[in-house]
């Protein structure tokens, strides 16, 4: 096998992180994995914020270039509500969001912390002032997930990823369908997990929502390696097939972004680069992640180079 040097496809923001505990307004322990959106003028990010009993919620910040002078909301936008939904009562975690337009609506997939483990809640928005829940989509163990913004034969598609049980199975990336949004079938594996030594072995997920591109449904997911020293997180790319998502046109072999920085090195969970969101704009993305479980980050990347670079991965019968 022939290696390239390359140089990297995502360059980090020179003033990272971008927000930190101490913007928000009140007290809280960390921000961290942040859904992204456009509305209206602004960017907006949907961010987990842990407080010092260890429950998370969801609080917005909103900017109008997407980089600097974020305007965070004085208390949290989405708050777990375990008494009108049971399945919060240890927090809602690490939102996705996807603008469905054909809806006019936003949709937030976010995990809820449940006394039988986590799980996949759904909720909808016009304006993220006001939501509209439609509850757990999904049982425990499963996270990670997030819709894609069209039907695909009349049917929602969603990825996530479950957990089995059974010691050696691994967690892969699945898809399922739905007539509603509501009610999921169809279940099936779709980027499974390596095995071995590779980055990406025995457990991956979905980072942000997938992205439409002209060659295909773009998605960066994330490895997690087990190591003497801990779990490293990772990022990769895959490609899906523009009319068929469950045709997986190429994957990368290795990974395209990976803990360096302090500030992703060492937090309340050291080690690890974790997007819930990104956002293109005249070509450029820009990748909101969680660094070290601690802090927001960012990087960008053109979105071009991201598909010529993975074009070396695409599979032969994808052609």
């Amino acid at each position: 096998m022939k290696f390239e040097r390359s140089r990297e496809l995502f360059t980090r923001f020179e003033k990272n992180p971008i927000i930190q505990s101490r913007d928000i307004p009140y007290q809280a322990n960390s921000v961290f994995n942040a859904a992204a959106t456009r509305i209206g003028e602004d960017t907006l990010l949907l961010m987990r914020v842990e407080d010092r009993r260890g429950i998370s919620h969801l609080t917005a910040a909103r900017s109008r270039n997407g980089v600097t002078d974020w305007r965070v909301e004085s208390e949290p936008t989405l708050s777990p509500d375990p008494d009108g939904h049971p399945e919060e009562v240890w927090g809602i975690e690490d939102p996705r969001i996807t603008r469905i337009e054909e809806l006019d609506l936003w949709a937030v997939v976010y995990t809820s912390y449940s006394e039988g483990g986590p799980l996949v809640s759904l909720a909808t928005t016009k304006d993220f002032v006001s939501f509209t829940r439609k509850g757990v989509v999904m049982p425990p163990e499963d996270k990670d997930a997030a819709l894609f913004p069209i039907r695909f034969g009349g049917r929602w598609a969603m990825l996530h990823r479950p957990v089995s049980a059974f010691a050696g199975i691994g967690a892969h990336i699945w898809i399922s369908f739905s007539p509603d949004m509501k009610h999921w079938g169809d279940h099936q594996i779709l980027i499974p997990a390596r095995r071995g030594g590779w980055w990406d072995a025995n457990k991956i997920g979905l980072s942000p929502p997938p992205l439409l591109t002209e060659e295909g449904w773009l998605i960066l997911y994330h490895g997690v390696r087990m190591t003497p020293s801990g779990c490293i997180y990772r990022l990769g790319l895959a490609l899906l097939d523009l009319e068929n998502p469950l045709r997986v046109l190429a994957r990368s072999d290795e990974w395209v972004f990976a803990p360096e920085k302090n500030y992703e090195l060492e937090g309340d969970v050291d080690k690890v680069v974790f997007p819930c969101g990104w956002i293109v704009e005249n070509e450029v993305i820009r990748l909101y992640y969680g660094g070290a479980d601690k802090c927001i980050a960012l990087a960008t990347a053109r979105l071009s180079e991201l598909l010529d670079w993975l074009e070396r991965y695409r599979r032969k019968d994808s052609k």
